[in-house]
């Protein structure tokens, strides 16, 4: 159901790449996230400040790279790990992938006063992540990583504002949950293929 909310298995499926500008605040400074994606994992992370690429990391479909200021060096190849378990740049498809993912529906949960699906999706590395499906919409409303053998981090993402991008149903809002104070990105372009 979430699959054909955002559009449908062959839209997703033809999607072979991904483009997204966001806003948000990074130490005071109004910042843009710059995302690009090509089917299966390769991909490039920028931070723009003032016109500027102060960051960006890539991954080339083998090796990972940081570039920070100027100077290009090869990344903790942790941080691009599950990389090599993408298959498509929507990640709804993959977790339907039984030689990527188990999944396990775990009932039901409100997730900020919406009625949630909540799915245990458990990646062949180990990483678990628990998935919350919008019981009216069908699209995600938050994802939690709670293992990941890979980087051992703990993740909790909100998706919010869904819009239509083309024939692409998009989250143009993510919030992501912190200690030290959440951090909200806005979708301020997107464009596929």
């Amino acid at each position: 159901k979430s699959i054909q909310a955002q559009g449908g298995r062959k839209l997703l499926e033809n999607i072979k790449t991904l483009y997204s500008k966001s806003e948000t605040v990074m130490e005071g400074r109004n910042v843009y996230w710059i995302t690009k994606e090509m089917a299966p994992n390769k991909g490039s992370f920028e931070i723009e400040y003032q016109g500027r690429v102060v960051y960006k990391s890539f991954y080339d479909g083998k090796i990972g790279y940081d570039v920070i200021n100027g100077q290009k060096t090869i990344a903790d190849p942790a941080q691009f790990k599950d990389k090599n378990y993408r298959r498509h740049i929507i990640n709804s498809l993959d977790y339907l992938d039984p030689s990527l993912y188990t999944l396990e529906y775990l009932g039901e949960e409100k997730v900020n006063q919406k009625d949630c699906d909540k799915i245990k999706a458990t990646l062949v590395n180990g990483k678990v992540s628990y998935l919350y499906y919008d019981k009216n919409t069908h699209l995600l409303a938050k994802l939690e990583v709670v293992e990941n053998p890979e980087k051992n981090t703990f993740t909790v993402v909100y998706f919010e504002d869904y819009q239509k991008f083309g024939d692409l149903i998009y989250e143009t809002k993510q919030t992501f949950v912190s200690e030290n104070g959440n951090q909200v990105a806005k979708t301020v372009d997107l464009y596929y293929n």
